[in-house]
């Protein structure tokens, strides 16, 4: 299944208090897990920089990954980047392949 990253980054009033975080976050999770039962979380950061959070994820198709991303910006993201990343040793088999 492809791998999929989701930056996300949130208003600044909604990283004041834990408890509606934590709450805000299970709602979303809760919500995702429900409408794409078909992904598979590899890892949730909290991470410094442009965004505030990064999900690692598997999904079966780029339109799932669009589903997630539809999903993570109707329940407050200011903002959202998905990328999808290819394991390192995938990629160098790609550069062998095209190689002169």
């Amino acid at each position: 299944m492809p791998r999929f990253v989701l930056m996300t980054r949130l208003a600044p009033e909604s990283l004041k208090d834990s408890d509606v975080r934590r709450a805000m976050g299970r709602a979303w999770l809760k919500k995702v897990q429900s409408a794409c039962p078909e992904v598979e979380w590899v890892a949730h950061y909290a991470i410094l920089g442009p965004y505030d959070f990064m999900d690692i994820y598997d999904a079966p198709s780029a339109e799932v990954a669009h589903k997630v991303s539809v999903i993570t910006q109707a329940e407050g993201a200011v903002s959202t980047e998905s990328w999808q990343a290819l394991p390192y040793d995938d990629f160098l088999n790609l550069l062998e392949e095209v190689e002169p």
